[in-house]
């Protein structure tokens, strides 16, 4: 689509005799699969920023499990003797905030 030119246009232009094929008119699939859009070939490029949050977030994904902790962590869960520090919680959430308004602020 060109600026400029809105949908309705495009369809009317497409709506019609094509030049090799059969008559399209609206409504008809020929009509649908002309308005469809296309797919671009469009070549798709990742900054090296990009490029390192992309390992970092494999880097920490690929991580082994503890398979212990875990266990321990559902049994507690199952048995309601699991307890949260919203203080922890809380002193964590305000650092990770400090971290990023830092580097949003440099």
């Amino acid at each position: 689509m060109k600026i400029g030119q809105t949908a309705e246009n495009l369809v009317s232009k497409q709506v019609g005799t094509a030049a090799n094929g059969p008559k399209v008119t609206p409504g008809s699939a020929s009509a649908v699969a002309a308005q469809a859009p296309q797919a671009a070939g469009v070549a798709v490029t990742m900054s090296n920023m990009a490029r390192g949050l992309e390992k970092a977030a494999r880097a920490e994904s690929s991580g082994d499990i503890d398979a212990k902790k875990v266990a321990a962590v559902k049994s507690a869960i199952e048995d309601g003797s699991f307890s949260i520090n919203p203080e922890a919680i809380a002193d964590k959430l305000m650092a990770d905030a400090k971290e990023m308004f830092e580097r949003t602020t440099r």
